[in-house]
C-alpha cells in the first residue's frame, strides 16, 4: 500500500454506539466508568483495625476513634475538632488523627482518658507508630499506637452493673 491510500475496510452494520459517517470514517461512543477511589486498607487490614479499635474501647472503658485524612495547617486544632465531634464521648474518648499526605499525626485524649494515659505513654505510642510509618506500614503503626495506648489506660475502672 502507498501513502496516502486507503485500505479497504469490511463493511459491516454499525453495531450500539457506533456510527459511520459519511467521510467513510467510524465513530464509536464508550461507555467510560471513572477509576474508584483507592481505598487506604483492604478489607483484611480493615477487619484488623476495626478488632484494635473494639477490644482497646471495651477492655478500657475508652472511646478509641481513628481519623484519616487531611488535617490543614493547624494540625493540633483540627485534631481537637475531630475528638470533640465524638460529642458526649469525648472526654473518654482517644483519637489517633493521621494525614499521610502531610505525613503528620495527633494523638487527642479527652478529661478523664487524660488521666489514665499519661503524656509519656502517647509519646511512646507516637514513637512506636513512627516507626511503622516510616517503613509506609500505616495499618501496623495505627494497631501498634492502639494497642499501647490501652494497655496504659488499664481495664476499666466502671463497676458493671450487678444483677439481682
Amino acid at each position: 500500500m502507498a501513502t496516502g491510500e486507503r485500505a479497504a475496510v469490511e463493511e459491516r452494520e454499525p453495531g450500539f454506539g457506533e456510527a459511520l459517517m459519511p467521510t467513510g470514517r467510524m465513530s464509536i461512543a464508550r461507555r467510560v466508568e471513572p477509576d474508584r477511589p483507592r481505598l487506604p486498607f483492604s478489607p483484611g487490614q480493615l477487619s484488623r483495625l476495626d478488632e484494635a479499635l473494639t477490644v482497646a474501647s471495651r477492655s478500657t472503658g475508652l472511646e478509641f476513634a481513628i481519623y484519616l485524612g487531611d488535617l490543614g495547617e493547624d494540625t493540633r486544632k483540627q485534631a481537637e475538632e475531630r475528638h470533640a465531634a465524638l460529642g458526649a464521648a469525648a472526654s473518654e474518648g482517644v483519637l489517633i488523627a493521621v494525614s499521610p499526605g502531610q505525613r503528620k499525626f495527633e494523638i487527642v485524649t479527652g478529661e478523664e482518658s487524660y488521666r489514665r494515659i499519661p503524656d509519656r505513654s502517647c509519646q511512646l505510642a507516637a514513637m512506636s507508630m513512627v516507626a511503622s510509618f516510616k517503613e509506609d506500614d500505616l495499618i501496623d503503626g495505627l494497631i501498634s499506637g492502639i494497642r499501647m495506648l490501652a494497655d496504659a489506660a488499664g481495664t476499666s475502672y466502671k463497676k458493671a452493673p450487678t444483677r439481682h
